[in-house]
Parts: structure tokens; C-alpha cells; sequence
């Protein structure tokens, strides 16, 4: 298995309600698909370094874990369909 860091960018108007459900959604397209999280770390709101599509602060999240490549595409495509999501970047670590 190979290990993975996925940060995404969540959009800050969205209650913590919404917000959990699409951090915990994230989190069992890992754990479904076989994965193992090794860390899970909300850093919460912060400044873009650039306007987004007219927003300027975003909530913050690094997800580090463990799984094939299939559970990186399928993050990719929970990530486009997904109308909480600013950005993401899922990068191979090891």
C-alpha cells in the first residue's frame, strides 16, 4: 500500500454540521475502500493566498493515510462532485 496526503480546501459559510459530514465523508471513501488514516487534522479557517470564485477564506483539512491508487482517483472524483470543495491536492508520499 502506498501512503498518501490529501489537503482540501472546504468553503467557510458552511455550518460544522455540513462541514463534518464532508470531512467524514472524505474519511470513509478511505476506510471503505480498504485505506487505513494514519492522521486526520482540521486546521480550521484560514486566509486564501488568492480570491477563489469570490471567496476569500477557506476551511482547511490534512488527511494523511494509507491505500491503493484506486482510493486516490475516487478522493479525485468525490472532490469534483462534492459542492463543499474550493481545492484539493492529494500528493504520493511514499
Amino acid at each position: 500500500m502506498r501512503q498518501y496526503e490529501t489537503m482540501y480546501v472546504l468553503l467557510p459559510d458552511l455550518d460544522q454540521e455540513e462541514t463534518n459530514k464532508l470531512v467524514t465523508k472524505f474519511q470513509r471513501v478511505v476506510t471503505e475502500n480498504g485505506g487505513e488514516i494514519i492522521q486526520l487534522q482540521e486546521i480550521g479557517k484560514r486566509r486564501l493566498a488568492y480570491e477563489i470564485a469570490g471567496v476569500r477564506e477557506g476551511y482547511y483539512v490534512l488527511m494523511t493515510y494509507q491505500g491503493s491508487t484506486m482510493i486516490a482517483k475516487e478522493l479525485e472524483r468525490m472532490f469534483a462532485i462534492s459542492d463543499g470543495v474550493l481545492r484539493d491536492l492529494i500528493i504520493r508520499i511514499g
